[in-house]
């Protein structure tokens, strides 16, 4: 990749980290799938403005529609509906660190589904490393034990969100029609935020809205994440040469500042000896994947 993919690559990654903290405290005050389809449908409406005539705008969805229904449905409302789920029975800093293994599941679908993103030695022993790193998070939550099971459940939807997120990646970077990703990605967000928002009402109930200037201002944010980063990756992932196991590299970033911002903001989290292991194993998976698109070293 150019050297110009890496500065927005990093700030997408660390506005992602920041929403882990974000969430675990919307939370406190609305349930999971309610929260996320506000969320994603208030993202969705911020990104407008920057997207030109409203004609020209509903133009391109039109054109665009069946791309855009299956993007809302992988990388929205499947990725957030296991994420805001997950997130809900993990702790802030462990959701951190499964979500920050997502790389390894791209590096695995790119092979099978992109044309020259293949599976070289490195990406091999990243892959090793990245599920040794969420083997031993699980082994720190006790899985064995009433408590660990409702935690280990989590993390298990968590790795699949991290496996949708993937496939999100990977049709939004085979779909090279000249689509402004702006517009792309305030489309499928909206939509896939309605469909968070409907499956929502009978699982939840209808969202109580009497909430404290915290959660808005929580909730402003989160919308912002969402519409600032998903941006910057569908620009990326649409750039002619950018390959998705590479760009996916740069998320080992998540989970470092993810896991600290959540040790460090959170009530009653702090780090475990396990813990901090498992998140060295999966950085270091990333950085050794990394290291081996820049040797080109492929498995024959």
């Amino acid at each position: 990749m150019k050297k110009s993919i890496y500065l927005p690559a990093i700030i997408a990654c660390i506005l992602w980290s920041t929403a882990f903290v974000g969430v675990k405290i919307g939370l406190q005050y609305f349930k999971p799938l309610s929260l996320a389809g506000i969320r994603f449908i208030l993202a969705g409406l911020l990104l407008i403005p920057f997207c030109g005539s409203i004609s020209n705008y509903f133009k391109v969805i039109r054109s665009n529609l069946k791309a855009v229904l299956i993007i809302a449905f992988v990388q929205t409302f499947l990725l957030y509906t296991f994420f805001f789920i997950g997130l809900s029975l993990v702790s802030g800093s462990m959701s951190a660190i499964i979500i920050g293994s997502s790389p390894v599941f791209a590096v695995l679908l790119a092979h099978f589904f992109m044309e020259g993103d293949r599976i070289t030695t490195g990406k091999v022993l990243s892959i090793a490393l990245g599920i040794a790193g969420v083997i031993i998070i699980t082994l720190s939550r006790k899985p064995w034990s009433e408590i660990g099971q409702k935690q280990f459940l989590g993390m298990l939807l968590l790795i699949l969100g991290s496996i949708s997120s993937a496939g999100g990646n990977i049709i939004v970077a085979k779909y090279k029609k000249d689509i402004n990703p702006f517009i792309l990605n305030s489309a499928q967000i909206f939509i896939g935020g309605l469909f968070l928002l409907f499956v929502s009402l009978p699982i939840e109930g209808l969202p109580d809205f009497r909430k404290p200037v915290e959660f808005y201002l929580i909730l402003i944010w989160l919308s912002v994440v969402s519409a600032v980063a998903f941006s910057i990756w569908f620009m990326l992932l649409k750039k002619p040469g950018v390959k998705v196991s590479q760009l996916n590299i740069w998320k080992f970033i998540i989970p470092v500042l993810g896991a600290g911002l959540s040790w460090i903001i959170l009530k009653d989290e702090s780090p475990s000896i396990l813990a901090v292991a498992g998140m060295v194993f999966v950085s270091s998976s990333i950085f050794i994947s990394n290291k081996s698109a820049k040797s080109k070293i492929s498995l024959k």
